[in-house]
């Protein structure tokens, strides 16, 4: 078969077969007396096994080297080139990931788009000046990727650049609550853990919505931050994980200032904390140290139950709590 019809039939062109002889991949096993090439099916199926192995991404060296040497073995090259393209696809990813976000911006110009390359850079900064420079230049008009800032607020573990990237959030579009909110789907607490104070920035309304979804959150610090910001919106949801804080100690006074606040908001979410409190109280496996939390949590829960609650507290068997609810009682009769 003259190399024509091998071109036409194989969809190698006849300068790439030509090139393949030229390094030795591909010699045609005969010529026809007018001195053109000419392939066998054997020079065919060798054709075929070059193309096959090229799809994989090998080099032309390498193809020579697998087709010609018998002690060439494939595992170590195919896990070569598994890394390669491992790296290619991370760094394709990274450029797409990066084009998405200025295009997310809105330039108007080119040098929109520069201050958005250059606001990116910025974020992914290993130095947190910089990092918190970025997060503050969003004031004065820079076009703003949330997609980036809510990234760069998820992975930041430096308290104050964290703070301002919050800031920065809280400023940015309605979509924002709904970016952090992926953030509760990570793996890594700490993660889900940044999402939640970020959340915790947000206006009311959707973000309090995630943040009520993040009060089943497997972990003990997680859901204790929702709590805390849920009950500074005077979400009643927050109570089981808030007295939950009280009697294993997690943020306590912080909880337990929490359901202060919670009481203050009518007689019927007053009535209802003191009713959990109690139960904990009297629950069995509630150990003296949290018994005395519990105690001192009533103290500033209004209303006849509480101050009921106490006094039986004054009489109790564990003399830490019931010196604790005596003297709780003088603070709650004072003038």
């Amino acid at each position: 078969m003259l190399i024509g019809e091998v071109a036409r039939r194989s969809g190698v062109s006849a300068r790439m077969l030509r090139h393949y002889e030229s390094l030795g991949l591909v010699q045609p096993s005969q010529r026809t007396d007018s001195g053109y090439r000419e392939y066998c099916a054997k020079d065919i199926r060798r054709i075929f096994h070059i193309e096959s192995l090229r799809s994989l991404g090998l080099s032309l060296r390498d193809i020579g080297r697998a087709l010609d040497d018998p002690d060439f073995t494939p595992s170590a090259l195919v896990g070569d080139l598994i890394g390669q393209t491992q790296d290619r696809i991370a760094t394709e990813t990274e450029l797409l990931t990066r084009l998405r976000r200025i295009d997310a911006a809105d330039p108007t110009d080119w040098q929109d788009v520069l201050k958005v390359v250059a606001l990116l850079q910025a974020l992914g900064s290993h130095n947190a000046d910089t990092r918190q420079r970025a997060a503050l230049s969003t004031a004065h008009g820079t076009p703003v990727p949330v997609e980036a800032l809510v990234e760069a607020a998820l992975n930041e573990t430096q308290p104050n650049v964290a703070g301002t990237l919050r800031w920065a959030l809280a400023q940015a579009p309605d979509h924002a609550p709904a970016l952090l909110a992926k953030g509760l789907g990570s793996p890594v607490p700490a993660v889900r853990g940044r999402a939640v104070q970020a959340l915790a920035k947000m206006p009311d309304g959707e973000s309090t919505a995630h943040l009520r979804r993040a009060l089943a959150d497997p972990d003990p610090e997680v859901r204790g931050q929702a709590a805390l910001a849920l009950g500074t919106r005077a979400q009643t949801a927050a109570i089981p994980t808030l007295i939950d804080m009280i009697v294993t100690g997690i943020n306590d006074t912080d909880a337990a200032d929490t359901l202060s606040r919670l009481a203050g908001e009518d007689t019927a979410t007053a009535q209802r904390i003191t009713t959990r409190l109690l139960d904990h109280l009297a629950h069995h496996a509630t150990g003296p140290p949290a018994r005395g939390r519990l105690t001192q949590a009533l103290a500033d829960i209004p209303g006849t139950s509480a101050t009921q609650a106490l006094v039986e507290l004054s009489h109790d068997t564990d003399q830490a709590v019931a010196l604790t609810a005596a003297y709780l009682l003088t603070t709650r009769s004072a003038p």
